[in-house]
């Protein structure tokens, strides 16, 4: 506490002049002191606390703090179920259990922004962002062993690619403003940037705000030399990585891989050990890939995001056989998700896959994608297990797609004989599909092929909510496979199909345990709303208009889409049980049980039964028919058995049900 001096001795004496000095010294002091409090204050990492901040009555903290426990409820129970592996990879590696694994990936950045401890322009250490000298040695330099933040100037950087080891973060001007490109010299295997340690690994690396160049016409033209080489951007045995607003011009293979040191683990092997784990791709663009704009391999929770791919050269792959796709989630990847991605002039947009002797990629979420003019939009497969005589893939599940669209599929050179799609899935089971829309050029001409196909032993396909548009010369909206390699289990419902192929829907032969449920297909001179060759597919609540035939299964035309349901049929039950596939219980009260094949209940009560084949009970109460006979019947009745086949009996008694009950029988 300051105390000045109240009453001077105004006698103009040594004390007077030493009171007023003293009291201007404390004042000084008093000043001095609140103004480096100030400075300090305002340079302080944390002056204040979110604790010490009221808004609205509420602290910050409070707010964060809610809010936080309120997304972290959101993830983690999202569908009501967890998996084991999930939960272990929130335990970081200090020991400590993070809420999700998007708070682990923050925390692991956050040890990064702390164990940096310089800030240094790679210029310092004789880097030339004019691009007339190399810069290999000075970016070199300015890595050093890691723990830096390495900024790069507005300019051209020339290198023979980059080495990056662990606790680095590479920060340019912004895409188009900082480049990297391969000096003419470099050998086609290069990268433009790597990690350092393939062998024991990287972590904690950051990238951000340039563009690189693979140079792909140096030395006359360069090719892919194979495996993970010749790439913009590639990480291999990593884990924590963010690759933030990067652009990749032109590299012989891929704008981004993340992946294993070697393309060759087989399914019996541990493939995602020198995987890369925790990476997220935000914000890249990617063009003029031989290959792939971005793709993964053998690695795992791979985040991908906000990503541009487009205008693929295809140049790692012979003419005409180029497939090149904007994203691939290729062999042994697991736990991937893509949010709102752009893919455009790609063989496939985005292709989940594997090749044939290596495991498919498993728990895939595509999330707000958009494909434009890709030959095909979204293709799941695991290539050889297509076919009857393959072997069955152990490894291609649970892959889903929500708010995606597919806009105008077309042909491309690139791969020749490919033809254009919305969507499709091979191989795989456990798929679904919420929220799809998928919309064609009216006048261009897809061939008489269908947009949508689900072939090649896919299973446990669920399609909820789709609109589809403008496929006018294509021979199908939406064709699920028959024959020896059929799909299966195919569930489709909620859909709009408008003005579109002349065909909505074609199943296939085989096909017998498929759904179309609650939608309406609107054709324009069509042909046929619903085709199959057998009566086998449920369909509930479809309304069609438009087409020359609603509705042709099992050589049988319909003027209207039927309803058919299958599978024990029960309506307007209080309780009872439809144990037969082909049996049905309609209007009923009481535990009635329908047992056999072709049985019917209608209209009864107090326990009745059906055994054998071709029984019907109709207005009855406390009836049965009894025993393995065919073709029996009991009307208006009350207590009565019929054990005999081929009759139709009624009658009345109270008590027990009985033969001696019978009052009439035709037999």
């Amino acid at each position: 506490m300051v105390r000045l001096t109240k009453d001077y001795d105004t006698t103009r004496n040594a004390r007077y002049t030493s009171q007023i000095r003293d009291d201007m010294e404390t004042i000084e002091n008093g000043i001095n002191k609140i103004d480096d409090d100030l400075k300090r204050h305002r340079a302080g990492i944390a002056v204040h606390d979110s604790s010490q901040i009221t808004h609205d009555g509420y602290t910050v903290e409070n707010r964060l703090k809610n809010l936080f426990a309120r997304f972290t409820n959101l993830v983690l129970n999202h569908d009501g179920k967890d998996v084991k592996e999930v939960v272990d990879s929130r335990v970081t590696t200090d020991g400590e259990i993070a809420a999700t694994l998007k708070d682990r990936l923050d925390r692991e950045f956050s040890k990064l922004d702390r164990k940096i401890k310089r800030v240094v322009n790679v210029d310092d250490f004789g880097a030339d962002p004019t691009g007339k000298t190399d810069s290999t040695e000075a970016f070199k330099k300015a890595f050093g062993t890691g723990k830096v933040q390495v900024v790069m100037s507005a300019g051209i950087y020339v290198v023979k690619g980059l080495k990056i080891p662990s606790w680095v973060r590479l920060v340019g001007q912004g895409i188009g403003v900082t480049f990297l490109i391969l000096n003419d010299e470099t050998p086609a295997s290069e990268w433009v940037i790597t990690n350092a340690d393939y062998e024991k690994g990287n972590r904690n690396i950051h990238i951000e705000g340039f563009s690189t160049d693979w140079n792909q016409e140096r030395q006359g033209g360069l090719r892919a030399t194979g495996g993970q080489h010749s790439t913009c951007v590639a990480f291999a045995n990593s884990k924590f990585i963010w690759i933030k607003n990067i652009e990749n011009i032109n590299p012989a293979l891929h704008g981004i891989d993340i992946t294993a040191p070697t393309y060759d683990h087989l399914p019996d092997t541990e493939y995602t050990k020198d995987g890369c784990r925790y990476v997220w791709i935000d914000g890249c663009v990617n063009s003029g890939y031989g290959d792939d704009g971005i793709t993964t391999h053998y690695s795992e929770y791979i985040f991908i995001s906000n990503c541009h791919c487009t205008n693929p050269t295809g140049i790692a792959h012979a003419a005409g056989k180029a497939n090149s796709n904007g994203i691939e989630i290729d062999d042994g990847s697991k736990h991937v998700w893509l949010l709102n991605n752009y893919t455009e002039g790609n063989i496939r947009g985005v292709e989940v896959k594997a090749h044939t002797e290596w495991p498919a990629s498993q728990n895939v979420h595509i999330l707000g994608h958009v494909s434009y003019r890709d030959v095909r939009a979204y293709d799941l497969r695991h290539i050889g297990h297509h076919k009857a005589d393959d072997p069955e893939s152990t490894t291609a599940y649970d892959v889903t797609l929500t708010d995606c669209t597919a806009i105008e599929p077309v042909f491309n050179d690139l791969y020749e004989g490919i033809t254009p799609r919305a969507l499709v899935v091979s191989a795989y089971k456990n798929v679904q599909i919420v929220n799809f829309t998928a919309i064609g050029n009216p006048n261009y001409d897809y061939k008489n092929s269908p947009v949508i196909a689900f072939q090649y032993r896919c299973r446990n396909i669920t399609v909820n909510g789709i609109k589809m548009r403008g496929f006018r010369k294509a021979s199908h909206d939406i064709r699920v496979y028959g024959g020896p390699q059929k799909a299966d289990y195919v569930k489709i419902s909620n859909f709009d199909i408008y003005n579109s192929a002349p065909a909505a829907f074609g199943l296939g032969g085989g096909v017998y345990h498929s759904s179309i449920m609650n939608g309406t297909i609107i054709g324009k001179n069509g042909t046929v709303g619903i085709g199959s060759p057998n009566n086998q597919t449920t369909i509930v609540g479809v309304e069609a208009a438009g087409y020359k035939i609603s509705a042709q299964l099992a050589g049988r035309e319909y003027s209207t889409i039927p309803t058919r349901v299958k599978g024990g049929f029960m309506g307007g039950n209080t309780s009872g049980s439809a144990l037969h596939e082909a049996s049905a219980i309609l209007g009923s009260t009481g535990d009635n049980i329908a047992k056999g094949p072709a049985n019917v209940l209608l209209g009864v009560r107090g326990g009745s039964t059906t055994e054998g084949s071709r029984q019907a009970l109709i207005a009855v109460n406390n009836c049965h028919t009894k025993g393995d006979g065919n073709s029996r019947a009991i009307l208006a009745a009350q207590g009565v058995i019929n054990d005999n086949g081929y009759s139709v009996r009624g009658g009345y008694g109270t008590g027990s049900a009985s033969t001696k009950n019978t009052r009439w029988e035709l037999d």
